[in-house]
């Protein structure tokens, strides 16, 4: 079982995807786990929702929760399943509750 290590980082943070600021925030949260790379978590509220379509696509994830996904619409393309959120993430996770990630190699994620 790996640790999870969740901290606020600072700065301004966003994503971006076909021209489009999906999402801007400086109350971004940093989620570890194990010697995994780290994920950048958008509260809910500084992400443009109505750019993200929700997706039938769930997986598992014993120390996290289920994750769901999200696509994105682009003027040129749906990007599939491109950002996910764990709703009821375990006791260890709690702090990314109503906070969704970006897969950074298909969108944007950068410190501005």
């Amino acid at each position: 079982m790996n640790d999870i290590t969740i901290r606020a980082v600072k700065g301004i943070w966003t994503v971006r995807a076909g021209g489009a600021v999906l999402a801007e925030t400086e109350h971004a949260l940093e989620l570890t786990e194990g010697d995994n790379t780290p994920i950048v978590f958008f509260p809910r509220g500084d992400i443009a929702m109505m750019f993200l379509e929700p997706s039938i696509t769930r997986t598992p994830s014993a120390m996290l929760g289920e994750a769901a996904f999200f696509s994105v619409q682009t003027k040129s393309e749906l990007i599939q399943d491109v950002a996910w959120s764990h709703e009821t993430p375990g006791n260890a996770a709690a702090e990314i509750a109503g906070h969704l990630a970006f897969d950074r190699d298909r969108v944007t994620v950068e410190e501005i």
